[in-house]
């Protein structure tokens, strides 16, 4: 999903679905955010490239949790995310 992400955006990001995201208060607040659950990652991404903003990435400790410890993603979660990046890059 980075990759696909990343040919439509024109940014070069490692991890487009990491969830962790910080914004100038007046940056996000600019956002008309239409998305939630993994969509909204694919959605704000699209957005902030599109207003031209500078994108920077720290690098971060991540251990992944299993489904038997809660894990939320499926399969539809990565179609919805597939879907968001092309609603949000083609059509928007």
């Amino acid at each position: 999903m980075t990759t696909l992400s990343n040919i439509f955006t024109n940014i070069n990001l490692t991890d487009m679905e990491t969830c962790y995201k910080v914004f100038r208060r007046e940056i996000i607040q600019s956002i008309k955010i239409e998305e939630d659950r993994f969509g909204f990652e694919a959605e704000i991404t699209a957005k902030v490239s599109k207003m031209g903003l500078r994108i920077y990435e720290v690098g971060i400790s991540y251990y992944g949790r299993t489904y038997a410890e809660g894990k939320k993603i499926g399969w539809k979660d990565g179609l919805r995310a597939i879907y968001c990046i092309l609603k949000y890059n083609l059509f928007r």
